[in-house]
């Protein structure tokens, strides 16, 4: 259930994820009673922004009685200016639930109505068909939000399924009434939405790094040493600590780590296998961080003026300005490069059999096959592109609105780039699953431990060993699909970390 204002990230990602939306029914007496504020408001014929003037740069301008209506209506209509690919459906789909419980706070003065259609729209399946740029991060996502509200007066078009109609077939026209359409196109959903999905994803991505940098360790026949964890008290840092028993829990009980025990010539391993906690650890707290940021703003009021009904006030603020969301966004960013990078550098190192002991690019008979090389070659071309997309965004500014919106916080690309990111951290830990999996191969009879075999198990059912080269694309697509699937943190490949998102 979407409660206003205390919702858990838990219940964001069971939406994200198609699950029901139900909202709180105790929120109806507040929405109507902020509805009835701004009834009591123009009333009192004074000027408000928002309700009875223009917007942003024209905002001294005084609008009358008799062209409020047009006024929300035009205000959506011309900001509806977003161009690009659509928005995906599950996000789309966040976002009008994180609007929803938004306006349901009663700070917003929309009508009941409106929080019906919204709800309706989470009800039925029903997402507007939204451009995904377009928006600066400040003054809220306007032109993303402004289609959403454009959908619901019954202009442009909604997806259904996988049935594309006019938005006023399935919707009808809903007519706005003062202050709605700001109210509606105003806030940071469209950001929070992106940056959220992209959390989702990663959290299942950085439990899957954990299993197949485990798994890279045992292929290279690594240490776990590294992982004893009073190395790790020692420095303090939580992530760390709770990687560091992850990956020994996860070698733990390994014939192939209690092969080399003894005798082995190697002092110390590449920096890709033991400092796996300190550099996983590291981005297990940023992520913890861009969580703690999106769980507060999900649950925030963030369109403007906000109205507070013990006093009758319209209160002029700045809660659409994105800047959390855009540093959230670029902490994510980081992270999800990091991971991929390390990740990369564990691929390289096993097709490398001066630093893996393995023949060369994994393959028994190298020279007349290539094996893993340009699986490798793939992997570090995601690993590029992430990096470039890694730049921060909030760094950036560029005024609009005539300089009346000086400083903007570019919130939206930099949450909609995250889950292109993501993609390319999937494929990067695919690559690595099928190589750790090869690797281990050739340490037969030996075996690895109970839940790193399940997890080698769970490949091979789909993906058999690399005898002789085959076409490469369809194996890396299964093990990808199984990375993404969440299948290796959960089930008999355990997993020790406290949940990555709180």
């Amino acid at each position: 259930m979407i409660t206003p204002g205390n919702t858990p990230l838990s219940i964001w990602n069971a939406i994200y994820r198609g699950e029901p939306a139900p909202l709180d029914p105790s929120c109806h007496d507040k929405v109507a009673a902020s509805a009835q504020a701004v009834q009591d408001i123009l009333a009192r014929h004074e000027p408000v922004y928002g309700i009875n003037t223009g917007f942003g740069k024209l905002a001294s301008v005084r609008i009358g009685d008799e062209d409020l209506e047009t006024l929300q209506r035009n205000i959506v209509l011309s900001h509806a200016a977003g161009v690009g690919d659509p928005m995906p459906a599950p996000v789309v789909r966040l976002m009008i639930a994180l609007k929803l419980a938004s306006l349901a706070q009663g700070h917003s003065g929309v009508k009941p109505e409106t929080i019906a259609m919204l709800q309706d729209m989470l009800d039925r399946g029903i997402t507007p068909i939204i451009p995904s740029q377009g928006s600066v991060g400040a003054s809220g996502d306007l032109a993303p939000l402004a289609h959403l509200a454009a959908a619901m007066m019954g202009v442009g078009e909604v997806e259904m399924g996988h049935r594309r109609m006019p938005a006023r077939t399935m919707l009808g026209g809903l007519t706005l009434g003062p202050k709605e359409g700001l109210a509606l196109l105003n806030g940071t959903q469209f950001s929070t939405a992106y940056a959220l999905a992209a959390l989702f994803e990663t959290e299942k991505l950085f439990r899957a790094a954990l299993v197949t940098g485990a798994l890279s360790t045992e292929a290279a026949k690594g240490s776990d040493t590294p992982f004893d964890p009073r190395i790790h008290q020692v420095r303090g840092h939580r992530g760390q600590i709770e990687v560091a028993q992850t990956l020994a829990g996860l070698m733990d009980g390994s014939a192939i780590r209690a092969s080399h025990r003894e005798g082995d010539e190697r002092v110390q391993d590449p920096y890709c296998l033991r400092c796996q906690p300190q550099v996983m650890g590291a981005c297990l707290d940023l992520i913890r961080q861009a969580a703690a940021t999106l769980a507060i703003e999900a649950n925030g009021v963030t369109d403007n003026p906000l109205i507070f009904t013990d006093t009758g006030e319209a209160l002029s603020g700045g809660n659409f300005h994105a800047e959390p969301v855009a540093f959230a966004a670029d902490m994510l960013a980081l992270a999800i490069c990091e991971i991929g990078s390390l990740a990369e550098r564990r691929i390289a190192m096993l097709v490398d059999p001066a630093l893996s002991g393995l023949p060369a690019f994994l393959t028994p008979r190298p020279g007349l096959n290539s094996g893993f090389m340009i699986p490798q070659v793939t992997a570090a071309a995601l690993v590029s592109e992430n990096k470039q997309r890694a730049h921060p965004a909030s760094v950036d500014s560029i005024p609009t609105s005539a300089n009346q919106e000086d400083h903007v916080s570019m919130a939206g690309h930099g949450a909609r780039r995250l889950l292109a990111m993501t993609a390319n951290l999937a494929h990067i830990l695919g690559i690595e699953y099928l190589a750790a999996a090869q690797g281990c191969d050739f340490h037969a009879p030996l075996t690895s431990s109970a839940p790193l075999e399940a997890a080698r198990t769970l490949l091979r059912e789909q993906v058999p060993t690399l005898e002789d080269d085959r076409h490469f694309a369809p194996d890396m697509a299964l093990a990808t699909a199984l990375v993404t699937s969440g299948a290796l943190g959960e089930g008999s490949v355990i997993c020790s970390c406290s949940a990555v998102v709180p």
